[in-house]
């Protein structure tokens, strides 16, 4: 399973920069039970739905540089830097798999911040 995770990683989140997948495609990778956790803005997102939600509210999703994807098995990491309007972030998402499925997300961003009031009905 190992080279098909990876697969749907780089797939995902390709070395040149350009998310290759949207919201909808993004959406059948996932568990129905995924949850995305953001430490620094305490943000908990539980179900693909909810995701997916979130993803097609987005109002300006940041361009991300991917530059190494590591691990093995059900367990991976992507290093990427984000930039979001000019404030550069450099992101480390821990990645877990279930049945070849994206499971479980922790994104941890190198600096903190508070999140947008938007996002509020969506995070637990």
């Amino acid at each position: 399973m190992t080279d098909k995770n990876r697969a749907l990683l780089e797939r995902l989140w390709p070395m040149d920069g350009q998310l290759a997948l949207s919201a909808e495609a993004e959406h059948e990778l996932r568990t129905e039970d995924y949850v995305l956790e953001m430490p620094q803005s305490g943000e908990r997102i539980v179900g693909r739905d909810k995701m997916r939600a979130m993803q097609r509210e987005y109002p300006a999703p940041p361009s991300i540089v991917i530059q190494r994807i590591t691990g093995a098995g059900d367990h991976f990491v992507v290093l990427g830097r984000s930039d979001y309007d000019g404030e550069i972030f450099h992101v480390a998402n821990i990645v877990e798999f279930s049945d070849g499925r994206i499971a479980r997300e922790t994104r941890i961003y190198g600096s903190p911040f508070e999140p947008p009031a938007w996002r509020s009905k969506y995070a637990e």
